[in-house]
């Protein structure tokens, strides 16, 4: 009997023309081959489902049921590439490999160049506060007028410029009166301000002994025109009439005490260019490089840097003041100027405290660019002392 055989690369017959060919109409051998094997084209099934058709022994295909376990979701594919605004590339290329999960999403977040873009400040208003707080072009005009005034007072009119610190000083106190009244405290004000133009007068046409007379009867007008008045809260009124009389007068009139020495118009202009110095190198060192406040509690925008600024540029003036004005040596001005600076710096946060502590944040709008009038003399009423122990003891006998 003649049994064909394939042919080497022909097709491989199955069904029942394989059990046809075979002899008795047995079927084929499994060597073979004569079962069709179907061809998966489709995603593979899933767990718990059936494996797809069978071949029956006739040649067909039977359906196998199904298995009752419920099927398991398939796993998702990779998600689709994300590409993100200000980022280059096609989403193919920034696309992985495997699949992304949510840390791998972070840190390409966190690696997009749009993160360190530096957004462009808006522009500054005109006529709006610098960094620092203040409006720079007004606070220079108005610098710039006191000076002239000051100093040309100083220089031609002597008994103007005693009349000139008088009316800040009284400026001063009824300032001070205003800040107190928010608290509740009500200060004597005739007294204070009638011993606010007696003590710089009175410094300098009697010298220190009349300073400090004019400043014990000061003090006993103000506990008198108290104790004569019922209302309530004398303690504290009188309290808070001293220590202004004190703070602001009284400071103030020992730059009279300077001007009455010989060539104390000099020792003055030292005096106030070194609070100007104090004054301006600080600001610009501060707005430039501050980063760490000096009494973050009470005066958040004063720095160190700011400190170390005042005290490098008062250096510089305090040496040519004392070589050119003042006939000195050179190291009288570097002390000089190292102590006007503690002294301005420390009178700036005292005021500063008690404008917190009293919850104003200025203690008047008279100066534009500056505030009050006290916000420009915090620094010279503390100053003013200063300057005169230090006259007395670094040059003998010029007091």
């Amino acid at each position: 009997m003649h049994v064909p055989k394939p042919s080497v690369g022909g097709n491989v017959p199955s069904g029942d023309g394989a059990a046809r060919d075979a002899p008795g109409g047995s079927a084929p051998s499994p060597s073979a081959a004569s079962t069709a094997v179907p061809r998966v084209t489709g995603a593979a099934p899933a767990a718990g489902t059936a494996a797809g058709p069978r071949t029956g022994p006739a040649g067909g295909t039977a359906s196998v049921p199904a298995d009752p376990t419920p099927a398991v979701p398939e796993t998702p594919g990779p998600l689709p590439a994300t590409v993100h605004p200000g980022t280059s590339g096609s989403p193919a290329a920034a696309a992985p490999a495997g699949p992304v999960t949510r840390r791998e999403l972070r840190e390409a977040r966190k690696r997009s160049p749009r993160l360190f873009r530096r957004s462009r400040r808006p522009p500054r208003e005109p006529g709006a506060p610098s960094r620092a707080g203040r409006n720079l072009p007004a606070a220079i005009g108005v610098g710039v007028g006191l000076m002239i005034l000051v100093l040309g007072g100083l220089l031609f009119f002597p008994l103007a410029f005693v009349a000139l610190v008088t009316v800040l000083g009284v400026l001063g106190v009824l300032e001070v009166s205003r800040a107190l009244a928010v608290r509740r405290i009500g200060m004597p004000l005739v007294p204070a301000v009638a011993a606010s133009v007696a003590l710089p007068f009175a410094a300098y046409f009697g010298g220190a002994e009349s300073l400090a007379f004019a400043s014990v009867f000061s003090f006993l007008a103000l506990l008198l025109w108290r104790s004569l008045d019922p209302a309530p809260g004398a303690p504290r009124a009188v309290m808070a009439g001293a220590f202004t009389l004190l703070w602001v007068p009284f400071m103030l009139s020992f730059a009279m005490l300077l001007l009455q020495l010989p060539g104390g118009y000099l020792l003055i202009a030292t005096l106030l260019l070194l609070v100007v110095a104090n004054d301006t190198f600080g600001y610009l060192v501060g707005v430039l490089f501050g980063k760490h406040p000096m009494a973050p509690k009470i005066s958040p925008k004063k720095s160190w840097e700011g400190f170390g600024g005042s005290v490098g540029g008062a250096m510089v003036i305090g040496a040519l003041c004392a070589v050119f004005l003042l006939d000195q040596p050179l190291w009288v001005g570097l002390v000089l100027a190292v102590a006007i600076v503690a002294a301005a710096t420390a009178g700036d946060l005292a005021e500063s405290m008690i404008k917190r502590e009293l919850g104003v944040k200025d203690m008047g709008t008279m100066l534009p660019g500056h505030g009050g009038v006290m916000d420009r003399l915090d620094s010279v009423v503390f100053a003013s002392p200063m300057a005169f122990l230090l006259s007395a003891t670094l040059v003998p006998g010029l007091i």
